[in-house]
């Protein structure tokens, strides 16, 4: 809806009124210096207005401006993105490492321990079994279930739905070392948001404001985005302003694989719907092709053992 309102006050008159013509200025000039991504998003939302106006409201408009209403992009004037832009390439292991080691250093002289170890927590979560910062945001501490599995589970209640169909449940296993930061977090640093653990929906990352009630607000998903910049800044500003949660998802898909991890487990670990979308969460090394290579020589090679 906003980036329709946007679109609206630029026109200034209603959008279903607006012809190849206004397009091509808008698009063409208007965002001439707009990123990619946002002019794919305002040219991906107008396509849909004009879609429910087809499908709902066509002979109303009909009657009221005298003639069919059509979508002014078509594709001469309909913006692309092509995949290369969308590729978010992930810092290597040991860039991440050195950007956690340097926020964990912060947890001693930091002004506000509890905040900062949320905070810091939510960000390892995302680094380690890929969890979207929403989704994140959203658990109650009841959803840490020790009981499940090996080493935990997180019962993600609101994951992300594939094409608009609500949310997607999932249990995520705490594996690649997330259990023990968990564990952390909610026995030293939960407390300090001074909630009552059995209460039920209680945030598992609460925010310091409160509610009427007396309960704690959830934290916002910016805050998260806000605390993961300014540690890049400091610990790793070689990444400053390209280091976001969901590159740290795409770290976590590509570090899982390199580790052996199937496409399956790790398309399951995320949530995709498809294994498509995981493929290209996976960066591999350079060498890849070489060192998989290798890898079946070496196995052919096995095979012929004893036989000589």
């Amino acid at each position: 809806m906003l980036q329709l309102e946007m679109m609206r006050r630029w026109f200034d008159r209603p959008l279903w009124e607006m012809e190849p013509a206004d397009a091509d200025v808008y698009f063409g000039k208007v965002l001439r210096d707009a990123s990619p991504a946002t002019r794919k998003g305002r040219a991906s939302a107008l396509t849909v207005y004009f879609q429910f106006l087809e499908l709902r409201h066509a002979v109303e408009l009909y009657n009221i401006v005298g003639r069919r209403v059509e979508c002014p992009l078509d594709e001469i004037n309909r913006p692309q993105l092509s995949i290369e832009l969308q590729l978010r390439v992930p810092p290597s292991e040991a860039e991440i490492e050195a950007l956690f080691a340097g926020w964990r250093q912060d947890l001693a002289v930091c002004r506000k321990f509890a905040p900062t170890a949320r905070n810091y927590a939510a960000a390892r979560l995302a680094a380690d079994v890929g969890l979207r910062i929403n989704e994140a945001r959203v658990l109650d501490l009841h959803d840490v279930r020790w009981d499940l599995g090996r080493f935990g589970k997180l019962n993600v209640r609101h994951g992300k739905g594939a094409r608009r169909r609500g949310p997607k449940q999932r249990l995520v296993p705490l594996i690649n070392g997330a259990d023990r930061s968990l564990r952390w977090f909610i026995e030293d640093v939960w407390g300090y948001f001074d909630l009552d653990h059995a209460r039920p929906g209680a945030p598992l990352f609460p925010s310091e404001r409160k509610n009427q009630d007396g309960s704690s607000c959830r934290v916002t998903a910016d805050v998260f985005r806000r605390s993961l910049a300014k540690a890049t800044t400091k610990h790793l500003p070689e990444w400053t302003g390209r280091l976001t949660p969901h590159v740290l998802r795409h770290y976590c898909a590509s570090q899982l694989y390199r580790g052996g991890m199937s496409l399956l487990a790790i398309q399951e670990l995320l949530g995709h719907a498809w294994t498509g979308t995981t493929v290209r969460y996976v960066h591999v090394n350079h060498t890849h092709v070489e060192d998989a290579w290798v890898q079946g020589q070496q196995r052919a090679t096995d095979r012929w053992k004893g036989l000589a």
